[in-house]
């Protein structure tokens, strides 16, 4: 079972203006024995960003509709690239990275340029995210957006197996293309495929391309045994697929923090449902960056004891 730590969200610990605290955190979690970390992404937020149900503690998940439009995103790649070269051992999770805001050649070559920076460590979670005024600031039509990750993902798959490559879809059309440097493993880094829910689409996308599955909450009651169902008969073995689970704080008041053994009931559920890697947002349980070297100890440890 492995430990994921999510480092975005967390500027109740970390000074957003200061993002070489990330890296730092980072560093510490990899001596503390955690597996990987994982940044999540909005290249912007328009004003809608917080026209949902609003946290009712700032440490909650950032969510579709709850957080302000001024909430720090710092670029996942670069972000990921600095800490690529900050350690050796940490997984680094690109945790709902968004293909389709940017062209599928670019984001390819960021994604091949980290794979080969870290020397394989690299997992990316692509999806298409919710916030419709985010497409429209960068000129992508909204409800095309599964159709053009459909795409993207193809492109990938052809760029990352050598040059030259061409290809002629839909939205995305180029010829005798020369992608270099090619990431680290031939193919690419893995892809876990990431969404709110388990739709066809996502299954499909799964079946596909997936190396595992990040859905954005607990799963619903039968959903690992159709995934498994489903791979089984692409003739695909279960056992080589991953599955994010996790553990959530429960708060009490607006500014409390969350009560981390309490959370850690929430384990056997996310045994039950497949999951091969747990992860936490550090922030919900901890109050001062000086906790955090502990935490980190804390959730190895209760990690490992599940094994």
């Amino acid at each position: 079972m492995k430990t994921i730590l999510l480092l975005t969200e967390n500027w109740n610990l970390f000074p957003s203006r200061d993002l070489g605290s990330l890296v730092t955190a980072a560093k510490i979690a990899e001596d503390a024995g955690i597996d990987g970390v994982q940044l999540s992404e909005h290249i912007l937020l328009g004003s809608d960003a917080g026209a949902g149900t609003p946290k009712k503690n700032s440490r909650e998940f950032d969510a579709p509709g709850n957080q302000s439009p001024f909430t720090p995103w710092p670029s996942s790649p670069v972000m990921l690239g600095a800490i690529a070269a900050a350690t050796s051992r940490l997984t680094l999770y690109a945790g709902a990275i968004l293909p389709v805001l940017r062209h599928p050649l670019h984001i390819a070559k960021d994604l091949a340029t980290i794979d080969l920076l870290s020397k394989g460590r690299l997992v990316v979670f692509p999806t298409v995210s919710w916030h419709e005024q985010e497409y429209a600031a960068l000129g992508i039509d909204f409800h095309k957006r599964g159709k053009m990750l459909d795409e993207q993902l193809e492109i990938w798959s052809k760029v990352w197996r050598g040059s030259p490559t061409s290809h002629a879809g839909e939205f995305y059309r180029f010829d005798e293309v020369y992608l270099e440097p090619q990431p680290w493993r031939n193919g690419g880094p893995p892809l876990w495929i990431a969404g709110a829910s388990l739709h066809a689409a996502a299954l499909r996308r799964i079946v596909k391309w997936g190396s595992g599955y990040a859905g954005g909450g607990p799963m619903a009651p039968g959903e690992k045994d159709q995934i498994y169902a489903a791979l089984r008969a692409a003739g695909r073995d279960p056992k080589q697929f991953d599955i994010l689970g996790g553990i959530m704080g429960f708060f009490k008041g607006a500014d409390d923090v969350a009560d981390l053994e309490e959370a850690f009931e929430q384990l056997p559920m996310g045994v039950a449902n497949g999951a091969t890697a747990i992860i936490a947002k550090p922030s919900q349980f901890i109050q001062s960056i000086d906790e955090f070297p502990a935490f980190c100890r804390r959730f190895v440890e209760r990690i490992k004891e599940l094994d």
